[in-house]
């Protein structure tokens, strides 16, 4: 045995190794809390889709970079709403597709994710002679513009949320729930100004244009203000998580919505187990019978392709989402490993029915195998990368699942086919532990 052979055998025994034992026990490793991030059709939950009014947006801005200071700030968000693994990206141009596993209350992660999350204060609408107006049911009006007041700079500033340092949930001393927050030193100098000038008086403050609170300014505020709103627990969590996300750029429109039953996730899981489990039991016996002792060194090969792929997607779970179109390209891409080994083991047939020694019909039938087999899964891997691009542009984010689950095996199926296979024939042909050419599926 070769010294290159001997070497690749450690690798190959070593990183066998170490995807055993990433995925086993399968109930923890892979189906348990920290194993395989699932997608949305697997795991149930919600999914959110967002139309971005870009008409609206900063002009100093392009509208790239306003959606992906949206996503950024939904993402915050979703992180602070408990979602498990969620997922939020960019549809075209102006969409944002959320999708939150696990998450069976909708209502309120629309009323979360979908506000704008802007928060400025209004000050009393006065008649000419410096009276409140007021109206037909005898209350305040408040000016339609924020607030404003002279910036360390010397311009006019509005007072926004902007300026916030921090927000938290806190209680009055009558036990509601609050929200306290916390201004940054030009927030300070811009609220230490406004609370000046209305001292005794209401003043407004509003949350995406929806009128929370309007307390009566007792003294000079500086850097720390609340927000009292008869306000449940979960309101002011919810405001202090916008508060500190920060105002979307952009207004978002929700276009569509839907909820997914974790049950049909766990049924498809169920019924792509046992389809997985039969396709790979015929594959073995069919490679078995047919092959014969390459069939077996095959089999061997594709029990090593699944162990990988699978510890793959749960090493990298963080980054890789499992949905129900990507088992099924992890059951095809299976199969279609099994393409490179009969076509290496037919041109082997070949070269042994013409009178060649084992090794040299082993080297040969890799050899002319090889073209094939890199021209077959070029092709399969730029049709995955056009699957991908395709499913990104257009959302259909299960394409791409498909698609990059796919690729994946292909690569991996590659490197079992040339180097794993190849590795085991080359050690056993050469320490001539099988000879008999019916063996190998050729009649002496």
């Amino acid at each position: 045995m070769k010294r290159r052979d001997t070497v690749l055998l450690v690798i190959i025994v070593v990183l066998l190794g170490l995807s055993v034992a990433s995925i086993v026990p399968v109930q923890t490793n892979l189906l348990g809390p920290e194993g395989l991030r699932l997608g949305l059709d697997l795991s149930g939950g919600s999914q959110l889709l967002y139309k971005a009014d870009l008409s609206r947006k900063d002009p100093s801005v392009t509208d790239d970079q306003a959606m992906e200071s949206a996503i950024e700030k939904i993402q915050r968000r979703v992180n602070e709403f408990g979602a498990a693994e969620p997922t939020i990206q960019k549809q075209g141009t102006d969409r944002i597709l959320v999708q939150l596993p696990g998450v069976q209350d909708i209502t309120r992660a629309i009323r979360l994710i979908g506000d704008t999350g802007l928060l400025y204060f209004r000050e009393l609408e006065r008649d000419a002679g410096g009276s409140p107006v007021l109206d037909s049911e005898g209350n305040y009006t408040f000016q339609e513009s924020p607030a404003s007041a002279l910036g360390t700079d010397g311009e006019q500033r509005e007072l926004t949320g902007q300026y916030l340092l921090s927000a938290s949930p806190d209680f009055d001393q009558f036990g509601a729930p609050i929200v306290v927050f916390e201004w940054n030193n030009e927030g300070a100098n811009l609220f230490s100004q406004i609370t000046g000038r209305n001292l005794q008086q209401p003043l407004a403050i509003f949350i995406d244009d929806q009128l929370v609170s309007a307390p009566v300014v007792e003294s000079v505020i500086t850097n720390r203000g609340q927000i009292q709103g008869n306000f449940t627990l979960e309101e002011a969590r919810d405001l202090v998580n916008k508060l500190n996300s920060g105002a979307l750029d952009v207004p978002l429109e929700l276009i569509d919505e839907r909820d997914v039953d974790a049950s049909l996730g766990a049924d498809s899981i169920e019924k792509s187990l046992i389809a997985a489990g039969v396709g790979i039991l015929l594959l073995l016996i069919f490679m078995v019978v047919y092959y014969k002792f390459p069939g077996v060194v095959a089999c061997v090969s594709l029990l090593m392709y699944g162990a990988i792929l699978l510890a793959i997607f749960n090493v990298f779970s963080s980054s890789l989402t499992l949905t129900l179109p990507g088992i099924a390209a992890f059951i095809l891409s299976l199969g279609m490993a099994v393409d490179a080994n009969v076509l290496i083991f037919e041109r082997m047939k070949e070269e042994l029915r013409a009178g060649r020694t084992l090794q040299a019909s082993v080297e040969i039938g890799f050899a002319r195998a090889w073209t094939a087999i890199r021209d077959s899964n070029i092709t399969t891997l730029i049709a995955c990368l056009i699957l991908f691009w395709l499913g990104g542009t257009f959302g259909a984010f299960m394409v791409r699942g498909f698609a990059l689950t796919l690729s994946i095996g292909v690569a991996i199926s590659m490197f079992t086919a040339i180097v794993v296979t190849r590795t085991f024939l080359r050690i056993i042909v050469s320490t001539k532990k099988v000879t008999d050419l019916r063996a190998y599926g050729v009649k002496s």
